[in-house]
């Protein structure tokens, strides 16, 4: 970025590189917003916010004033700039944020009206296919969203009821085991397990819980473990008989 033109100068200077790349000086916008902190301070922390990385969305200088002394700078691309005007949170921010976009738009429309018709209006189609492709996107995850609300289907609820299977048998001794084949006992059991399913998600019944959250109920389910009391009862149960 050495050789800097300024286009513009109506509330931040806005400098145009070699390559065309519109930036700003860092000292000249934290000045604009009407910061108080020192630009030192002011710059680290909102490169830092905005995660900004150094030879991307800003170049760091060192600039000779006339007293001869050498002060830090950052030359920021006006994405970033954006950002970190946004990031004041006041009036004055998003005065200087309109401001830049302006200064885009301005200069985009100038790039358009220089081409030829025919690339214009490939351009244009481009852009429409981006537009196109975006929406297209949104309603993908839309749908995703949607389909993650939903409620336990059948499908979900007999993986559910499998799994449970699964975990309570072996907990009662198996199906041959008198713990199991007595019902009160058995009940017992399930009806504890589907409380701890319960309270785990907010919810007084299957139905309530949704399909986003069968896996995390599958994974309660394989970690269940008896409490003390049903397995002394299911102990002694077996062990008598």
């Amino acid at each position: 970025m050495d050789e800097l033109k300024m286009i513009e100068d109506e509330l931040v200077p806005v400098y145009e590189t070699s390559t065309g790349e519109k930036v700003v000086y860092g000292t000249e916008l934290h000045e604009k917003l009407g910061v108080r902190t020192p630009y030192k301070d002011w710059s680290e922390r909102r490169l830092s916010d905005c995660e900004a990385v150094e030879g991307e969305d800003y170049e760091a200088a060192q600039i000779c004033a006339p007293s001869g002394q050498a002060r830090k700078e950052h030359i920021v691309r006006l994405d970033l700039a954006k950002e970190m005007a946004m990031l004041e949170r006041n009036e004055r921010g998003k005065q200087v944020r309109r401001y830049f976009i302006q200064v885009e738009k301005k200069y985009k429309q100038n790039i358009l009206e220089g081409l030829s018709p025919e690339l214009r209006a490939i351009l244009v189609h481009d852009k429409q296919l981006q537009q196109i492709s975006g929406e297209v996107k949104a309603v993908k995850q839309d749908l995703q969203d949607f389909k993650g609300d939903m409620p336990l289907l059948g499908i979900d609820c007999d993986v559910i009821r499998s799994e449970k299977n699964k975990r309570v048998v072996p907990l009662l001794g198996g199906k041959d085991a008198p713990a199991y084949k007595d019902k009160s006992l058995r009940g017992k059991v399930y009806r504890d397990l589907e409380t701890q399913i319960y309270r785990q998600f907010g919810v007084e019944t299957y139905k309530a819980i949704k399909r986003s959250q069968c896996g995390q109920a599958v994974q309660i389910i394989r970690d269940y473990e008896l409490p003390l009391i049903l397995r002394q009862e299911i102990d002694r149960m077996n062990t008598v008989c």
